[in-house]
């Protein structure tokens, strides 16, 4: 390793030793330990591996000084060939044992990132649907890729650099010593004109790098945001392109002089530390070969001591950073740990039981509910605020009470905000109750398996959401084992199969984020086409017809006849001309059911529902005034 070389490094380790300082616990460390545990054969290896590349490293020089020797004393020429060989041999077993201690650094940090994404991407799977409305899913992804990367260079870079590191500094200072004290003392006292400058500029340029980042960071948020389809809409119909570009084009330009000027404090100070470093062995040359011109070093001994001066520097430097790049990597542990930490509220009982075969009632019991708190669900660092707000959830359910016979259709209707969402959310047990219970075929759903319940329940809400996959990955996300005849089949009763077979893949078809591809009605279909596949025993529908022009409810609403054959139906609906029909009508307001009655029956009680009814239907000419 040259000094150069060295210059980079001192730069590297002082730009990554300016992060994060919290405080860690002994705590961590155990977890820290539990995750490492299943790769520990290969950290041993890899520890002794990083032991002898350390040794070997300090061996060549030693050798290289010996030759010198040989040849100054006239050795024969058998000495220095074989001194040459044993140089050569080393260097070819260094370079190996340096692959193989690469290989496994990946493989011990690929396989820590396997394993701590793995545990969050499951863990955050079976969070309730509270914590996802709270959180930034920005910041939730940042801990399943920079956290844990970060995390994982603690045992990849860090871990390796410290013992390597550690060993070669003290073979390095012995075999110094044992050498020439002087020099070594001498070499030792020019250390802070390396190490400070380094630490200097690397706060520098590290403060550079974080301004970049945020730069970054605000582009790409931007461009997330404006490069979705609804975002693109929003910004053509109401945005400014112009000022649009003009915001983009100041923080890119700034990243831009950010680059530049980096670019530049980087080649100063490797330059710099390049000259420090050309004077430091310039001191070696000059007084070493003194001393050798004085009987009192060897020629080879001078020519040792000037490589031994870079595995002296390399490492010094590297460990004056070491505890700072440790503590960034614990950091990273416990922001991972800090989401694995977060219960779920919603959770599935060890004895919980599977619901018995045949037709499913719905039975709601003086059911009474408040959204949870913040502090229950969520964490400061994923919504990105300074501190949750503790207080408790107010209460918007009181006292619901009704029941859903086997093949009934039980609707649900009232002003926006009355709580007719929140009741469809707690049959599936996206939220649970605070008090009362919700019971299917007399079991409470928190005493149910959540495979037991998915099998029992189809949800269609009124965004209608597929992911950026193909029809078919769409359709197959309700019954992964479905044949080619059963997704047709599904399609063809949900009035989709025309349309999906006039498609330039067919069922292969990507429908691009969120389904944006395909018409509102079209996706409304295509989700109902899922539920169909899905074969659910009891179907609630969110508002399945909102925001449709009148042919594609005409559509949607000849689909769901079919969804909703023989099954028991708890629908929700602004229109009230759908769920005329209905078995049974709730009207809820303020969280509470007011009404309760068939369609006839309400209207000629000439209550609420009558009243939304007749702003709905109600067709009397309206003056205008010019």
């Amino acid at each position: 390793m040259d000094m150069e070389t060295t210059a980079w490094m001192s730069m590297y380790h002082a730009m990554h030793a300016t992060e994060d300082r919290r405080p860690f616990s002994m705590r961590t460390v155990r977890r820290i330990g539990r995750f490492a545990r299943p790769h520990r054969r290969l950290l041993s290896w890899f520890m002794l591996l990083s032991v002898v590349t350390a040794v070997l490293a300090v061996a060549t020089p030693v050798l290289a000084g010996q030759v010198v020797d040989a040849i100054v004393g006239g050795s024969a020429a058998s000495v220095v060939v074989r001194l040459a060989v044993l140089i050569a041999v080393i260097a070819l077993v260094e370079a190996g044992l340096g692959l193989l201690t690469r290989w496994l650094s990946a493989r011990i940090g690929e396989g820590l990132i396997l394993d701590l994404r793995t545990a969050v991407f499951d863990h955050v799977q079976r969070m309730p649907i509270a914590f996802f409305t709270r959180t930034r899913t920005g910041a939730l992804v940042s801990r399943l890729n920079n956290d844990v990367i970060g995390a994982q260079r603690a045992f990849s870079d860090t871990l390796s650099g410290v013992v390597s590191n550690l060993v070669m500094l003290a073979l390095t200072l012995v075999v110094m010593f044992g050498m020439s004290w002087q020099i070594t003392l001498l070499a030792l006292v020019l250390l802070p004109v390396f190490v400070l400058p380094a630490r200097r500029m690397g706060t520098r340029l590290a403060r550079l790098e974080r301004e970049a980042a945020n730069h970054n960071s605000v582009m790409s948020t931007q461009m997330t945001e404006r490069f979705s389809a609804p975002g693109a809409t929003l910004v053509k119909l109401f945005g400014r392109p112009e000022d649009e570009s003009t915001e983009f084009a100041v923080r890119a330009r700034r990243v831009r002089d950010i680059g530049v000027r980096t670019a530049m404090v980087q080649s100063v100070f490797v330059t710099a530390l390049t000259v420090v470093s050309a004077l430091a062995l310039a001191v070696v040359y000059g007084v070493g070969g003194v001393f050798a011109l004085r009987g009192q070093l060897d020629a080879g001994t001078v020519v040792a001591l000037s490589f031994l001066l870079t595995r002296l520097y390399a490492p010094l430097t590297a460990l004056a950073s070491a505890r700072v790049e440790v503590m960034s990597a614990l950091v990273s542990f416990e922001r991972v740990f800090e989401v694995l930490d977060l219960e779920p509220l919603i959770k599935e009982k060890p004895d919980a039981r599977s619901l018995p075969d045949g037709p499913v009632t719905v039975e709601f019991d003086a059911v009474g509910f408040a959204y949870p708190a913040a502090d229950k669900v969520s964490l400061a660092s994923l919504e990105e605020v300074a501190k949750l707000d503790a207080r408790g959830g107010t209460q918007v359910l009181h006292d619901i009470s009704f029941r859903v016979e086997p093949g009934q259709l039980v609707a649900l209707v009232g002003s926006s905000g009355a709580g007719k969402s929140t009741i469809a959310s707690l049959v599936p047990r996206l939220y649970d109750v605070d008090t009362g219970a919700v019971r299917l075929s007399g079991v409470d759903v928190r005493d149910v398996t959540f495979s037991s319940m998915r099998d029992t329940l189809g949800l269609v809400t009124q965004d209608g959401h597929l992911f950026h996959e193909s029809v078919r990955s769409n359709l197959m996300l309700a019954n992964p084992a479905a044949s080619e005849a059963d997704l047709w089949d599904a399609l063809r009763r949900a009035r989709l199969d025309g349309l999906i077979a006039e498609l330039p893949d067919g069922l292969d078809t990507v429908v691009g984020e969120r389904g944006y591809r395909l018409s509102g009605g079209e996706r409304q279909r295509l989700t109902i086409a899922r539920l169909l596949l899905a074969r659910p025993r009891v179907v609630i529908l969110d508002e399945a017809t909102a925001h449709l022009d009148s042919t594609s409810e005409a559509a949607v609403q000849a689909a769901l006849t079919e969804a909703l054959s023989g099954r028991t139906a708890l629908v929700i609906a602004h229109r009230l001309s759908t769920v005329r029909a209905a078995d049974l009508i709730l009207v809820v307001e303020d969280g509470r059911i007011v009404e309760r009655g068939t369609h006839a029956d309400l209207l000629a009680a000439g209550g609420r529902y009558e009243e939304l009814y007749r702003t709905q239907f109600d067709q009397a000419p309206t003056t205008v005034t010019a």
